[in-house]
């Protein structure tokens, strides 16, 4: 067999090799995603179990995992008004095998909260889509001797001093609705920071902590008269909730304040599985199982969008939330 015998057999190997290189490279420039995702997915909730935002990723991930055939597993990392957790997945591996349930605090409000974040919400992340919005509903400890917003107003006037607020940490929205509230009612109100909404739940029902504005986590200790729901923050009542009066209507004028949450990757998660989770989302959360099971938090409203719909939401609360901080003379940390 001389030279010139190989040369079919040759060439063909090199075309056959020529055609899987330039395959690959088809699959790097779109991602590499085809198998994706052929292992379980980590949800990092920078929240402690328990509460509204725990409550919904867990039902969030249990519809992804029916939907990618693999599992996606819920990671509570709470703590450092949110940057615990945050920061974890901006450092992630952009692969998409882990995502964040991401909020109005982390991905907006600490960008004007903190002198030096540890990471940057524009910069490091990639947003996926929103997942719902909440008003906050003010709640007071039943040792307080208030029944509505303006009786627990004359009461914080007539006695100085006595009045706290628990909330995320600073520059948390739990910590600004408590500024808002303090500048708008005109009394004082001392801050006092938790780890977490459900940290905070013992001592707002034995009044170790006076009030604090909440999510949706102390729904149930309501109805059960164990804490007093005075009110909500949104513009209008919740219908959900349509004997809970409006922060407007109780006499405390201006006070508008709503929630969102969404789902964000690393940046550099491939566009087609930041897409594809997009477009699950939407999915899920159209199902009714997934919100017969989130129906006991009354005051969720679901919203879900487009990636780039949720970078414009990212960018405008960025500039919005650093105005209020300003405006309320919350001095950044």
């Amino acid at each position: 067999m001389n030279f010139f015998s190989l040369l079919p057999r040759a060439s063909a190997r090199f075309g056959a090799a020529c055609l899987l290189a330039t395959a690959s490279l088809i699959a790097q420039a779109q991602g590499g995603t085809g198998d994706w995702p052929n292992k379980a997915v980590r949800f990092v909730v920078p929240y402690p179990p328990g509460g509204l935002a725990d409550a919904f990723a867990r039902a969030l991930a249990d519809g992804l995992s029916e939907r990618l055939k693999q599992p996606v597993v819920i990671d509570n990392k709470p703590g450092g008004s949110l940057i615990i957790g945050t920061d974890l997945v901006a450092k992630a591996a952009p692969d998409g095998y882990t995502i964040l349930l991401g909020s109005a605090s982390s991905l907006a409000i600490n960008v004007g909260a903190f002198k030096k974040l540890s990471y940057d919400p524009a910069r490091d992340f990639a947003p996926i889509s929103l997942a719902f919005r909440t008003p906050l509903m003010l709640m007071v400890a039943p040792s307080i001797p208030a029944n509505n917003v303006r009786e627990l107003i004359a009461y914080g006037r007539a006695n100085p001093g006595t009045l706290s607020y628990a909330s995320l940490g600073h520059g948390s929205t739990l910590h600004l609705s408590g500024e808002l509230f303090k500048s708008l009612a005109g009394i004082d109100v001392a801050h006092i920071p938790y780890k977490g909404t459900t940290t905070a739940i013992p001592d707002l029902m034995t009044g170790r902590v006076s009030m604090m504005f909440d999510g949706g986590a102390l729904l149930p200790q309501a109805r059960e008269g164990k804490v007093k729901m005075l009110a909500v923050t949104s513009a209008k009542r919740v219908p959900g909730l349509p004997d809970v009066p409006t922060m407007a209507e109780s006499g405390v004028a201006g006070y508008e304040l709503d929630l969102w949450f969404g789902v964000v990757a690393p940046t550099g998660t491939p566009a087609s599985i930041v897409e594809r989770l997009s477009r699950e989302i939407v999915e899920v959360e159209k199902q009714p199982a997934f919100r017969n099971r989130l129906a006991s938090f009354a005051q969720i409203q679901y919203d879900t969008s487009t990636p780039a719909e949720m970078a414009n939401i990212m960018r405008k609360d960025i500039q919005m939330w650093g105005r209020l901080l300003r405006d309320y003379k919350v001095e950044p940390q």
